[in-house]
C-alpha cells in the first residue's frame, strides 16, 4: 500500500484559470511519429464562486482540456465551458444554479418576496458538462448526465450552443457514457419520469450522418454488443417526489435526493438492440453501485458483462465531497474503510432459459467460473467471477481498445488505480488471465488511461496509453502528460506544463 502523507492529491481540486492560448510543453523521451492529433478531457476547474464553495465532486464548473500532437511537439490549452451555470455564476459572483451536491441559494438581494416565489418555480436543471465529450457525426459535445449537452470546437475549445435532449427525445436526462460503434451511430439510455413518480428508462439511438447532413439530434454507462444493451439497475434511485417537491420548498441539492434500496439488490436488464424490446429474463445479484461497464460480449448463447463495481447499497457518492477528497491522508483512509469496497467483475447471463433447468447453473462456458442459476420464481440468479480486487484499491476508469474490440470479446482493459478514492497508478489488467502490469510513481496522481491504437496495429494492445498526471511536489512543472507503451506500461515519454491542471475525469483522443 503506497502512502500519501504530504497530501499532493489536493491539488486535484483546486481552482485554476483558464489559457488565453496554447502553451508549449517540455517534452522528455520521443513522442512516436504516427501520435497525430488530440487529447481532449473533461473535468471541474473552478471550486468556488467567489466566498461561495462547491461541495461535491460533481459541482466544479466545467473545464475543457487539450493536448495537442504535431510532429514531436505538445501544446497545452484549456477553456470554461460557457454553460449557464458557468455564465450566470459569473455574472452575479455567486452559485446560481444549484449543482450535484451543491444548492444554490435564492438571490439575497431581492426582496423576501420575491425569493420567496422564486422557491416555487420549479427545478433548474445544470448544464455543466464536467464529465466527458463524445463525437456525434463531426461534431464534438461536452456533456453531465442531466438532459443538456453543449456543443463545442474541439479545435479551439470554444462553446458553440447549448442542446436540450428534452426537445428531441423523451427523456429527463441521459449517461456521459455513450457508445459511439464504428459507423457512426450513437447509442445511449435516458430515463423519463413514467406514472406514479416511476422512473422509465429509454434506449436513444442516434444514426450517422449522410453526407451533406448536420445532426438532427444534437446530441452511468451501459453494455452494447452487436445485438444486445444491458442496462444494470443498482439499488440507488431518485425519490422523484423528494425531487419534485422538496427542492423546490426547502433547498435541496442533486445528492438529498437519492435513497438506497437496502432489499432490492441489483437488476439487470437486456434488450435486443434492433428491435428495442426488453427480454423477458429477470436477472438478479446482490448489491452493488456502477459507474463503469468495462466491456460487454457474445459468446455462444451469453453475454459477458465485465463491470467496476462497489459493494453493497450504500451510494459510493457519499464519499466524493471536497471535504473528505481534500482531507489529511490518514482522515482519507479512515472514511474510505467504511465506503463500499471496489471490485471489477464478470458476470454472465444466459440468453436461452428453460424451466427444466431450475436450480442448476446454466453457465457452460469452460473459462470462467461466474455462475447463473434459475430459481423457482424464474428469475436467474448471477454470482461473478472476480478478475480484479485489493483491499480500498479500485480498478476504475476503464479504457479497452473500444474501435476494434468495444461489444466483442477482448483481452486487456486499462485502468486508474485509485488507492483509498486517491488515483496514485495507471493498471493494465489481461481479463482473461488476470495478470496485471502498473505504473506508478511517488507522489504523482493520474487520470483515466486513454487507449490510442498504432495505425498498423496487429495485436489488440499495440498502441500507447494517455494520461495527465499532476506531482505537485516535483519543482516548477507541476503536470505533465504521460505516454506508456500500452503493452508493459513503460514510459515512452511525458510532455511536462508549467500550470496545475486540476482532476479530469473522461474523455478522447482525436486523430488529426
Amino acid at each position: 500500500m503506497v502512502e500519501h502523507p504530504a497530501g499532493g492529491y489536493k491539488k486535484l481540486f483546486e481552482t485554476v484559470e483558464e489559457l488565453s492560448s496554447p502553451v508549449t510543453a517540455h517534452v522528455t523521451g520521443r513522442i512516436p511519429t504516427w501520435l497525430r492529433g488530440s487529447l481532449l478531457r473533461c473535468g471541474p476547474g473552478l471550486f468556488e464562486v467567489g466566498a461561495e464553495p462547491f461541495y461535491h465532486l460533481f459541482d466544479g464548473q466545467a473545464l475543457l482540456h487539450k493536448f495537442d500532437f504535431k510532429e514531436g511537439h505538445v501544446t497545452y490549452h484549456r477553456r470554461f465551458v460557457r454553460t449557464d451555470a458557468y455564465v450566470r455564476a459569473m455574472t452575479e459572483k455567486r452559485i446560481v444554479i444549484t449543482e450535484f451536491g451543491t444548492y444554490a441559494y435564492p438571490d439575497p438581494c431581492k426582496n423576501i418576496f420575491s425569493r420567496f416565489f422564486s422557491y416555487f418555480k420549479g427545478v433548474e436543471v445544470t448544464d455543466n458538462a464536467l464529465v466527458n465529450v463524445y463525437p456525434v457525426g463531426e461534431d464534438y459535445y461536452a456533456c453531465t448526465e442531466t438532459n443538456f449537452i453543449t456543443k463545442i470546437n474541439p479545435d479551439t475549445l470554444e462553446t458553440i450552443k447549448q442542446v436540450d435532449l428534452c426537445k428531441y427525445v423523451s427523456v429527463n436526462g441521459a449517461t456521459a457514457h455513450p457508445h459511439v460503434e464504428n459507423d457512426g451511430t450513437v447509442y445511449n439510455i435516458g430515463n423519463c419520469f413514467g406514472k406514479n413518480f416511476s422512473l422509465a428508462y429509454n434506449i436513444i439511438r442516434i444514426p450517422p450522418l449522410q453526407a451533406g447532413q448536420s445532426a438532427c439530434l444534437q446530441m452511468s454507462s451501459f453494455g452494447l454488443t452487436p445485438n444486445y444493451i444491458v442496462f444494470v439497475e443498482t439499488p440507488v434511485k431518485i425519490n422523484l417526489l423528494k425531487f419534485l417537491s422538496s427542492w423546490s420548498l426547502w433547498g435541496a441539492n442533486y445528492m438529498d435526493c437519492f435513497e438506497s434500496n437496502e432489499t432490492m439488490g441489483v437488476w439487470l436488464h437486456v434488450a435486443e438492440k434492433k428491435k428495442g424490446r426488453l427480454l423477458n429474463i429477470k436477472y438478479r445479484t446482490s448489491a452493488f453501485n456502477l459507474f463503469h461497464h468495462i466491456n460487454t460480449f457474445e459468446d455462444n448463447g451469453f453475454l459477458i458483462v465485465d463491470l467496476c463495481t462497489w459493494k453493497g447499497f450504500e451510494f459510493v457518492y457519499n464519499y466524493l465531497y471536497l471535504a473528505n477528497l481534500r482531507a489529511n491522508w490518514d482522515e482519507v483512509k479512515k472514511q474510505a474503510e467504511k465506503a463500499p469496497q471496489p471490485e471489477a467483475r464478470r458476470y454472465v447471463l444466459p440468453l436461452r432459459i428453460d424451466k427444466a433447468d431450475t436450480g442448476k447453473n446454466l453457465v457452460t462456458l469452460p473459462y470462467t467460473t461466474a455462475t447463473a442459476t434459475l430459481r423457482s420464481d424464474e428469475t436467474v440468479w448471477l454470482e461473478p467471477e472476480v478478475i480484479f480486487s485489493g483491499p480500498r484499491h479500485a480498478f476504475e476508469f476503464p479504457q479497452i481498445n473500444y474501435k476494434k474490440y468495444g461489444g466483442k470479446p477482448y483481452t486487456y482493459t486499462y485502468g486508474l488505480g485509485l488507492n483509498h478514492f486517491v488515483p496514485d497508478r495507471l493498471c493494465k489488467l489481461n481479463v482473461k488471465t488476470k495478470e496485471t502490469w502498473v505504473w506508478q510513481e511517488p507522489d504523482s496522481y493520474p487520470s483515466e488511461p486513454i487507449f490510442v491504437s498504432h495505425p498498423d496495429a496487429l495485436e489488440e494492445d499495440d498502441g500507447v496509453v494517455l494520461s495527465i498526471v499532476i506531482s505537485p511536489g516535483s519543482g516548477p512543472k507541476p503536470a505533465y502528460l504521460l505516454i506508456l507503451n500500452a503493452k508493459d506500461m513503460s514510459e515512452v515519454a511525458r510532455a511536462e506544463v508549467e500550470v496545475n491542471i486540476p482532476v479530469t475525469f473522461h474523455g478522447l483522443f482525436k486523430r488529426a
